[in-house]
């Protein structure tokens, strides 16, 4: 088991893009994959892009476990999934914001748009082409990671930087939460049920 360190917003190699993974079967990857996931687990995270951990190669492991998957939502958990040399491919021009945090941003969330609907296409470590689906949250995810191989962080991605907040005053959200809204990622909701300003909104 390794875990490794996490590249933080400033420095270079958060910013420069990933090159492509010649053989993703290769021992290198292999262990690279796997580092990546224990690292995550570790932290208790849900993704991590090999650039976050100093590699700038096209890769990407992430899972998604049932505790943040937002009620209603109907998705379901993914297992721990390896992606080499990922693209994304829109289904539609529809997007939508979504609350998001970073490792390489701690201590901060903002809203950032992202689309709705797409179609990954990937490479797995045996070097099988897998191709699916995805929405909602699931595909928010997906392309929150794959920005990392291109050297975007969310906070590039923000259309209103007033909705970058630290997690510790989650005010923005807070008020979101209280209009309703039923999608929001169980872990948001949980910063705003641990801030103590929450009444006073």
């Amino acid at each position: 088991m390794a875990v490794l360190r996490i590249a933080r917003m400033g420095n270079p190699v958060l910013l420069e893009p990933s090159q492509p993974v010649a053989d993703p079967g290769a021992p290198e990857i292999r262990k690279l994959a796997q580092d990546m996931q224990d690292t995550i687990e570790d932290i208790g995270a849900s993704g991590l892009a090999a650039p976050q951990v100093f590699v700038p190669k096209r890769v990407v492991v992430y899972r998604m476990i049932a505790s943040r998957i937002p009620p209603g939502s109907g998705l379901q958990p993914r297992p721990w999934t390896v992606m080499v040399n990922p693209v994304i491919k829109p289904k539609s021009s529809r997007q939508r914001d979504v609350w998001e945090r970073c490792l390489s941003v701690p201590g901060l969330h903002g809203k950032v748009p992202r689309y709705t609907d797409i179609t990954m296409t990937y490479k797995d470590l045996e070097g099988k082409t897998v191709t699916h689906d995805a929405t909602s949250s699931w595909a928010a995810l997906l392309q929150h990671e794959c920005d990392h191989l291109d050297g975007v962080l969310y906070p590039m991605r923000m259309k209103d930087l007033s909705l970058l907040a630290y997690n510790e005053e989650p005010g923005p959200l807070a008020k979101e939460i209280r209009k309703g809204d039923k999608s929001i990622d169980p872990l948001f909701v949980d910063l705003v049920e641990r801030w103590p300003g929450k009444d006073k909104l």
